[in-house]
C-alpha cells in the first residue's frame, strides 16, 4: 500500500487499528515513532545494480498504556513528513518489535490495517545458478509422440 492509500484509507476510520499477520492486535497504546523515506542502494548477486525506495512507519509500544495516537494525529505527523523530508508516494514497511525488529507490508480490510509478511528472495537466480522448478505433467498431458519417447533411458525422466 502506498502513502496515498493509507492517507484515504485512514480517512474513512474513527481509530487506528494494526493486526499482525497471526490475527494478533498491535496494543492500542502504540506510538508511530518514525515516518521515513529510506532508500537503499545494492548490487545483487547477479551484479545488478538496484535501488529500492519505501516509505517506513515504526510502531512501538511503552508502558503509557493511556496512551492513543489518533487518526488525526497520524495525518498530521504523515502531512510533516511529506514537507519536512519530501515524503513521497511510496510502498509502505511497517516495522513492529517482535523477538527482533520485524517489517511487514501492510493491506486494509474490516477497518484495520493488516500488516503482511514479507519475504526474502534471490533477485538474480538466472546469473547465480539457482535452478528453476520444473513443470510437472501428468502423462495423459503429454501428447501421443512424447509418450512414446518417455521409455527407460529415452531421456525424457
Amino acid at each position: 500500500m502506498k502513502i496515498s492509500e493509507f492517507k484515504t484509507h485512514l480517512a474513512k476510520v474513527d481509530s487506528l487499528v494494526f493486526q499482525l499477520p497471526n490475527g494478533e492486535f498491535v496494543p492500542s497504546h502504540f506510538h508511530i515513532t518514525e515516518v521515513g523515506m529510506m532508500t537503499k542502494n545494492f548490487i545483487d548477486c547477479g551484479g545488478t545494480v538496484r535501488e529500492d525506495k519505501k516509505i517506513s512507519l515504526q510502531l512501538w509500544t511503552a508502558e503509557d498504556t493511556d496512551h492513543r495516537l489518533t487518526v488525526e494525529k497520524t495525518l498530521r505527523i504523515i502531512a510533516m513528513s511529506e514537507k519536512i523530508i519530501g515524503l513521497e508516494d511510496l510502498e509502505i514497511e511497517v516495522e513492529f518489535q517482535q523477538q527482533t525488529i520485524a517489517k511487514f507490508g501492510i493491506e486494509y480490510s474490516n477497518s484495520a490495517f493488516k500488516l503482511t509478511s514479507t519475504q526474502t528472495a534471490c533477485l538474480a537466480e538466472e546469473a547465480c545458478g539457482i535452478p528453476t522448478e520444473k513443470t510437472k505433467r501428468s502423462l495423459s498431458e503429454l501428447s501421443s509422440n512424447e509418450q512414446s519417447s518417455c521409455v527407460p533411458g529415452g531421456g525424457c525422466c
